[in-house]
């Protein structure tokens, strides 16, 4: 856990979230502020800074977490998603902790 990361707060339970999904290694919540209609964050409650920051010892971990990503998706109501992983502030990542968005509900631009 990171004392200033505010995905570390929400795993604590000191920041409220709208959690769909916990279980001991990982958590899963929507986005606050959403890109589609559906965009939900599975988070690993190991504070990891970035995909950058994976090792091997992580592989299990990384691996749950994009499994879980399908299950989560259909709960939801998708027929079809997106999944990014945003790395390092040029990559895009705002939050450094590493995370997974899931996207859909909406006909998602091509990219």
């Amino acid at each position: 856990m990171s004392a200033d990361c505010i995905f570390c707060k929400i795993i604590a339970g000191n920041i409220p979230s709208s959690k769909i999904y916990e279980d001991d290694e990982v958590i899963a919540f929507h986005d606050v502020h959403p890109k589609a209609k559906v965009h939900f964050l599975i988070v690993p409650k190991v504070h990891i800074e970035s995909l950058a920051s994976c090792g091997a010892r992580h592989q299990a971990l990384l691996g749950k977490v994009l499994l879980l990503a399908p299950s989560l998706a259909k709960e939801q109501g998708l027929a079809g998603f997106r999944t990014m992983i945003n790395t390092g502030r040029d990559g895009g990542q705002e939050v450094f902790h590493v995370h997974l968005h899931v996207f859909g509900g909406d006909q998602l631009p091509k990219t």
